[in-house]
């Protein structure tokens, strides 16, 4: 875990969440499935003007309403809070818009007539639950289930804890706004919600958007409901739990889920949510992401590099500094680590061997004052490296050494820093990664990439030494209490073992499909095998994953051998 200490911002402690839920009512229709959207109030404290699902808190009333609630066999005594949820959003979707998803004891479908006989103004009526009871009505939770659960971003001044909630629209009944909390109820398409978005006319927040994203991807109500019934554990989970985090973009804000790249770090450098870290790629300044932990791109983008080469300083003004991946012989961004560093830079530490990362070391070393001049330290190159690849470390590090840098604060308090050395062949026999230890940080260099899967070239790349070193890794942030990975590419990831765990997956996919093609051509070469391992890889991309293919392709007949 980070020290407070290494934090940048002072923490801001979030807005407590509010227990609520929302219903996308949907029906099927000759253009496709739509959804049911109402346009919230211009004076509303949350989302104004927004188009959204109907919804709202969570009352306490709702729990006791389940005496009159049907409930499915999955929706048990310990999902109490997910049938709450759906007798909420039931009486939301009545109070908002005069849908009652309910029904007579006897089967029967609730009518319009009886809908516009009750009273929807719960101030001033008799309580939902008890005019639902005296019709003899039952709620029909048990045909409402869970889409999506979101978690409002943690810098808005309202947050809310609330599942998006699924039901088909009952026949024969017609929408009705309040005209108060609601306005203008409309069906649409999810793909033609987007795109009215997209052109300013059909205003939606972040998390609206992405369920719609998401909810384009079904063509029938049956197929989203499908996609909502229990796993195989008999559960219901939504398909996906997110608290978006923001940031910096151009200047504006721009929101991210878990998943996407940059979440990572926005979590590592603002994990209280203030939107003040910018995004933005750039070469010429460092990227402050913890006091003692600062990235500068190298100006060297590519498809092979994506936005460059990330070098790593890490240390400060008191300790010095241990720089990792100076990254290619490049005058102009040496020169700005010397100025980032003040020159007092006490180690360099190569992760690998390759173009992009180890042949700055030597010109920056010249660079510092004679009379500090840092040794450069990694692992030599193999012979197995190509030419273009050539590295010797003034210094082997040895398996599990650890760096120390230590100093003085200007208040006395005594400053280290603590990296530790992994070696993680696969990539490149001699790759290493560095943890430093104090604030559970893996820096990963080409091993685990942001974004993308690192290429693995024999012969000095080893597709089983590689999936050996992810384990050692996993063990390392297991024992370690790491949480964030540092690529040499990218933004930081966090969740560590969790993208761990999801690129061994990919890999071990990729040779399951790998081992089809040869067993669909065993007579087949690799040329032949490329088209059909990598079917869902643009073509432009195949003359790079040839090389992981062939990596691929060594390592199956290995384990053939062995057996």
């Amino acid at each position: 875990m980070v020290r407070p200490t290494q934090q940048l911002h002072t923490h801001r402690e979030p807005v407590p969440v509010r227990a609520a839920a929302t219903v996308l009512l949907l029906r099927d229709t000759d253009a496709g499935l739509e959804v049911l959207m109402t346009r919230r109030s211009a004076t509303a404290s949350f989302a104004p003007g927004a188009y959204v699902f109907p919804g709202g808190h969570i009352d306490a009333a709702d729990a006791d309403a389940a005496r009159i609630a049907a409930r499915r066999a999955t929706q048990s005594d310990t999902q109490h809070t997910q049938h709450t949820q759906a007798i909420a959003a039931i009486r939301e979707a009545f109070e908002e818009l005069g849908i009652l998803l309910a029904r007579h004891a006897d089967g029967r479908a609730v009518t319009a007539g009886e809908v516009a006989a009750m009273d929807r103004n719960a101030t001033a009526g008799t309580a939902f639950a008890d005019q639902c009871a005296a019709r003899g009505l039952v709620l029909s939770a048990d045909e409402v289930f869970t889409f999506a659960h979101w978690i409002t971003d943690r810098d808005l001044p309202k947050r809310f804890d609330v599942p998006f909630l699924v039901a088909r629209m009952p026949e024969g009944q017609v929408p009705t706004a309040d005209e108060c909390e609601q306005f203008e109820p409309c069906w649409v398409r999810p793909a033609d919600a987007l795109a009215r978005h997209e052109a300013g006319s059909f205003f939606m927040i972040f998390p609206t958007i992405r369920t719609l994203q998401r909810m384009a991807a079904y063509a029938t109500v049956d197929a989203v409901l499908a996609a909502c019934a229990p796993g195989a554990d008999g559960q219901e989970r939504p398909l996906w739990t997110s608290c978006p985090r923001a940031g910096l973009l151009k200047g504006e804000d721009a929101r991210y889920m878990e998943h996407e790249s940059p979440f990572g770090e926005l979590a590592l450098v603002c994990p209280d949510g203030q939107i003040a870290h910018a995004l933005d790629w750039q070469s010429t300044q460092p990227v402050a992401l913890l006091k003692n932990v600062q990235r500068l791109t190298a100006p060297n983008p590519s498809a092979m590099t994506g936005p460059g080469t990330n070098t790593y300083l890490v240390g400060d003004a008191a300790t010095g500094y241990l720089v990792i991946d100076p990254g290619p012989n490049d005058a102009t961004h040496l020169a700005r680590l010397i100025e980032a560093t003040q020159g007092d830079i006490r180690l360099i530490v190569c992760t690998h061997s390759h173009a992009d990362h180890s042949p700055g070391a030597a010109p920056l070393q010249a660079l510092c004052a004679a009379q500090r001049k840092p040794p450069i330290l990694g692992l030599s190159s193999a012979p197995t490296a190509r030419a273009t690849a050539r590295f010797s470390a003034e210094r082997e590090l040895a398996d599990g050494e650890r760096l120390v840098l230590s100093g003085t604060a200007a208040d006395g308090t005594p400053l280290v820093h603590t990296l530790r050395a992994i070696h993680t062949p696969g990539h490149a026999a001699n790759h290493l990664c560095l943890v430093l230890e104090e604030d559970g940080l893996l820096f990963s260099g080409d091993h685990i990439l942001n974004g993308s899967t690192t290429v693995v070239d024999p012969p000095d790349g080893d597709m089983t030494a590689y999936l050996d070193s992810l384990d050692k890794l996993d063990a390392a942030c297991a024992a370690g209490g790491i949480e964030f990975i540092l690529p040499a590419h990218g933004y930081v990831i966090g969740f560590a073992r969790t993208a761990i765990a999801h690129l061994k997956a990919h890999r071990l996919k990729r040779e399951a499909k790998i081992a089809a093609a040869m067993q669909r051509l065993p007579d087949g070469t690799p040329e032949q095998w490329l088209p059909l391992a990598y079917d869902d890889v643009p073509e432009r991309m195949w003359p790079v994953a040839a090389r992981s293919l062939a990596a691929h392709v060594a390592r199956i007949r290995q384990l053939a051998d062995a057996r």
